[in-house]
């Protein structure tokens, strides 16, 4: 297969995918899970094997626990900075790639300061942390003890080809020469703040990772190694910026899972207590045996890993639908995190005014909590090492909101059925013992605010957090509970917080 010939068997591609019995059909883009769909390919079994078991039901309650987090999207990309992480790689020149390659012979993030990350995300509020230990373009920010055996040439005479190597390709090569990994999981382990760390399956600086997920170096088999909503995927992303090159051979595709599974191992072994890993994209049905058996190993190292679904369907425990927060708290048989950048993608925005704001922040972790879900906000630091001060001051805008009302975030869980809002400007979350019901209004009701799907416990007092007084209320059959918001409350000063005001109600417990 010539590149051409890969292009131009695409839209056959995209019809197979979506007439197989074992794909389902694109997910609606407001209130489907993509990742959902992921178990339904052919490859991976919907029914785990039965020595496989998920993460136990402390570890689920742990995560559902959280609710907020801050997902770091870090590495090489960050010296250009040409958009959205890795991904501006696949356009390019093989001019540009082969520097691109080579960046990392100047990374000096000396800005980098673990202490001051973690301090910065308890002062926001937030209970956990993403960080990228290696994105798609293969870049490790880790101490990897696996070696790169093979890569491409980008600028080979004659075009480029696959060329031998020996380097770990990581962040340990670099001027900087620090595992940032080690250092934000010390500084984590300190502070109590959960760890959760991104893991790319695919490689593409690796060339025995070929064919998959978009790797710039494609092969005459690429149909036969992907499945076909994967391959045109692929297409998609490379355009026409593919190179062909020759099937991986028995001993290259052997080499790529031993290094997949041993970083992957490194990473639950060499840090500590881990509480996530976030895996990325998939790889294919030859290998799937394999990564299956990763993913048993890992199991076996920490039994209470929570594993994100990708790349391994339905062996996964949690969903992150992007850039979206569900329309249903229906929508997902599983815990999930909304994972959604800050500024316009999830690494490093340069732009102050791209930046969405405090109550971007709050309205939507009181939508995807309110669903039963958390948010995780997207921000990538500088070359530096640094976040831009617009995002900080964002963030710890939401950890001030949440000092007043994290009751009504933390810990909570959502209502049953359709109990989750009334319209667009509430939404209600509980506490787990279902003594109380929260109320969060994300815009200010003036003078009285109707609750037509909970009703207070006789004789029991209406809260607002952040305030100690106890709000009036009444019960009407016919419109619902009337609860009075004080006349000093209707100046914005005298409010306790900005973005959105929380009710607490002590209802009958049922």
């Amino acid at each position: 297969m010539n590149r051409r010939q890969f292009l131009a068997s695409g839209a056959a591609a995209l019809a197979t995918a979506y007439a197989s019995p074992g794909l389902a059909q694109l997910p609606d883009s407001v209130h489907g899970f993509p990742e959902s769909e992921l178990y339904r390919v052919p490859y991976i079994e919907s029914t785990p094997v039965p020595e496989y078991h998920w993460a136990q039901a402390s570890a689920y309650e742990a995560f559902q626990d959280m609710k907020f987090g801050v997902r770091i999207h870090w590495g090489i990309y960050s010296i250009w900075h040409r958009g959205a992480e890795s991904w501006p790689f696949l356009p390019m020149s093989f001019e540009d790639r082969q520097a691109y390659n080579n960046l990392y012979k100047t990374w000096n993030p000396v800005g980098f300061d673990a202490d001051a990350w973690t301090d910065a995300f308890m002062e926001s509020g937030m209970k956990m942390f993403t960080f990228t230990t290696k994105h798609h373009e293969g870049f490790s920010m880790f101490d990897t003890r696996t070696r790169v055996k093979s890569r491409a040439n980008w600028t080979a005479e004659g075009g480029p080809k696959i060329e031998s190597c020996d380097l770990a390709y990581s962040i340990m090569e670099t001027p900087f020469g620090r595992d940032v990994v080690k250092d934000l999981c010390d500084a984590a382990h300190k502070r109590d703040i959960k760890i959760n760390l991104y893991f790319s399956h695919p490689d593409w600086y690796d060339a025995d990772f070929r064919p998959y997920v978009a790797h710039p170096l494609q092969i005459p088999s690429s149909e036969e190694w992907m499945a076909p909503a994967d391959l045109q995927f692929s297409r998609q992303k490379l355009g026409n910026h593919a190179v062909i090159v020759p099937d991986p051979t028995d001993a290259e595709v052997k080499r790529m899972m031993e290094r997949h599974r041993t970083q992957l191992v490194e990473l639950l072994t060499n840090y500590g207590k881990i509480d996530m890993i976030d895996l990325d994209m998939w790889l294919g049905p030859r290998v799937w045996p394999e990564l299956r058996k990763t993913v048993l190993e890992l199991r076996q190292i920490q039994p209470d890993v929570m594993l994100r679904d990708r790349g391994i369907g339905n062996y996964g425990d949690y969903f992150t639908p992007e850039r979206v927060v569900p329309g249903s708290k229906e929508a997902s048989d599983k815990p999930w995190f909304t994972i959604y950048p800050l500024g316009t993608d999830f690494s490093y925005d340069p732009v102050a005014a791209n930046y969405k704001g405090t109550e971007w922040i709050v309205h939507n972790l009181a939508d995807a909590v309110a669903k039963g879900g958390g948010l995780q906000v997207g921000v990538g630091p500088s070359a530096y090492g640094e976040f831009h001060p617009e995002a900080i001051r964002q963030m710890k805008g939401a950890g001030a909101w949440l000092k007043v009302n994290g009751e009504a975030i933390y810990a909570t869980r959502p209502r049953k059925g359709t109990l989750w809002s009334e319209g667009e400007t509430i939404r209600y979350t509980r506490s787990k013992d279902r003594r109380f019901v929260y109320a969060i209004l994300t815009e200010w009701p003036g003078t009285q605010v109707v609750l037509r799907e909970v009703r207070p416990k006789a004789a029991s007092s209406v809260e607002l957090l952040g305030s100690q007084a106890k709000l009036p209320w009444s019960f009407d059959s016919a419109r619902g509970t009337i609860v009075t918001l004080p006349e000093n409350l209707q100046q914005a000063g005298n409010r306790p917080c900005s973005y959105a005001w929380s009710l607490k109600l002590e209802v009958a417990g049922t």
